[in-house]
């Protein structure tokens, strides 16, 4: 027996996927492009989650840098998407819809940011190396864990503010 796909329900599932992928606030943005997003609408983006996370716009600038070079359309070996690369469980956490929408997702990644600098008492690297490796492996090693990759990550994102 040949079982059909309900054909309203196939076709909401196909416009849900493509409107995630597209997103209202991506403007003319495609996934997959690899290109980084305009300087000045990149720093628009920063300043407004900044104030509206209260979370430094160097560090979330510094973050993306490090992660995305500014491609909104990034995606890594490991399923971080983005611009700020969320993992699918992040994005789910704090709202983020589309990971690609660089509106949403630099608001998801500032907020997280803010919630990981608010766990560390304002202790930017921890909050860094959370952010990479998550919180757990930073409260496992009780500071930032042994791992080449996050200390890299986290000597890159500190090198990238400006001395405060």
């Amino acid at each position: 027996m040949v079982r059909r796909a309900n054909f309203p329900t196939a076709l909401f599932t196909v416009c849900l996927v493509v409107s995630s992928l597209f997103g209202c606030g991506s403007g003319s943005f495609v996934p997959g492009v690899g290109r980084p997003l305009d300087s000045a609408r990149l720093d628009a983006l920063v300043a407004a989650a900044a104030r509206a996370r209260a979370v430094s716009p160097q560090l979330i600038a510094a973050v993306i840098a490090a992660e995305s070079h500014g491609d909104p359309s990034a995606v890594s070996r490991a399923g971080a998407q983005g611009i700020m690369q969320l993992m699918p469980a992040t994005s789910l956490q704090y709202g983020v819809v589309n990971p690609f929408d660089p509106v949403q997702n630099i608001d998801g990644g500032a907020r997280y940011l803010h919630d990981l600098l608010r766990r560390y008492r304002g202790n930017i690297p921890l909050a860094v190396a959370a952010y990479n490796a998550g919180p757990g492996a930073v409260d496992a090693a009780r500071g930032i864990p042994d791992f080449a990759e996050t200390r890299a990550y986290v000597a890159r994102v500190i090198a990238a503010m400006p001395a405060q």
